[in-house]
């Protein structure tokens, strides 16, 4: 499980160790066979932060999609949206936060009484 949660793309054939220290860093050669043992044409994951909201690796086979604006309020990202049409045509719509998730972080609130 940790493979499919913590790995990344690179601009590299096969698979490295990845430097995070979980998962892989994979490549276009694994991209391509994965999809031709799966009958598939494309990927599209979730789990990496994006400046922009969203990247397209390896010639449209794989996207990353970040939907999470302004990430734990201090990485000044934005965030995506990919749109997909019965023809399986694709848009992306970004977005920022809103105003106030670029204040500092919201105070953690202690846990109520009846918690305790």
């Amino acid at each position: 499980m940790c493979e499919l949660l913590w790995s990344d793309p690179e601009d590299i054939n096969d698979w490295e160790p990845n430097p995070r220290g979980a998962g892989v860093i994979f490549g276009i050669q694994l991209v391509n066979q994965f999809l031709a043992n799966n009958n598939f044409t494309k990927i599209i994951r979730a789990h990496q932060l994006i400046m922009e909201g969203y990247k397209v690796h390896f010639d449209n086979k794989l996207f990353t999609v970040w939907s999470a604006p302004n990430y734990c309020y201090r990485c000044r990202n934005k965030a995506a949206i990919m749109k997909i049409d019965s023809n399986l045509n694709h848009q992306f719509i970004t977005f920022d936060a809103s105003t106030e998730d670029y204040g500092p972080a919201p105070d953690k609130n202690p846990l109520p009484e009846y918690f305790l």
